[in-house]
Formats: C-alpha cells, structure tokens, sequence
C-alpha cells in the first residue's frame, strides 16, 4: 500500500474499536501470530483473526508466510499516511487558535461579561 492510497475512513474505522487498538499497540513492539495476539484477551483465534482482516483491509496490519507461521505487523507506510494527516488537522487546528490568540491580543477592549440567557417560556 502506497503512502497515497490509505482509505482514511477504513483505517478510522479500524482503529474505533478497543481490541483493534490494542492489537496495533501490540504489534508496535514487533510482528507476533494470532496465538500471540490472542493471550491477553478473552477471545478465540477465530475472532481475532477476524479483528486482523479488519486491520489489513485498512492497510494497517500485513500477513506474511514465515514457515509455518503468518505473523502479522505494522504497515509502516499506511501509519506514516495516517500520523500525517493528523500532523496537518492538528497543524490547521493550532494555526486557528494561534489567529485567535493573535486578535485577543490586539482587542484593547477588556473581556464583556458573559451575558444572562434569556428564559424560553414552555
């Protein structure tokens, strides 16, 4: 998966549920099996392997064939893609309170009092 082709709304998706996330912190510390990925929770291997396909449908996790063995890990260019885009949400969110900060700064009016609201009448 190329660092353009991230699915932004799989990849959220995927990272919405708790088991998922765990997953992904795990295999942050290196690829492992699903037997491994399974010990800490109270799962079958058929679930999460189930949780796996999700990852991988996202891009996140990938599957090789080690021998015997299909240990999963991190797609390292589908969380570069990721990681990026909140680098740039967060970088758009500072610069607005940044252009706030800027305009209190310069307003010499002191701050009004907050302003009573009017009752509804039911």
């Amino acid at each position: 998966m190329t660092a353009t082709t991230l699915d932004l709304d799989a990849a959220f998706g995927a990272l919405s549920d708790p088991t998922r996330r765990a997953i992904v912190s795990r295999l942050a510390r290196g690829p492992a099996t699903v037997g491994e990925l399974a010990e800490p929770f109270d799962l079958t291997l058929q679930a999460v392997s189930k949780h796996l396909a999700v990852l991988t449908r996202a891009g996140l996790v990938e599957r090789h064939r080690d021998a015997q063995r299909r240990p999963a890990r991190l797609s390292g260019p589908a969380l570069g893609e990721l990681t990026g885009w909140l680098l740039d949400f967060r970088a758009h969110v500072a610069e607005g309170y940044e252009r706030l900060d800027a305009l209190l700064a310069d307003d010499p009016r002191p701050p009004s009092p907050p302003t009573p609201r009017a009752r509804r009448k039911p």
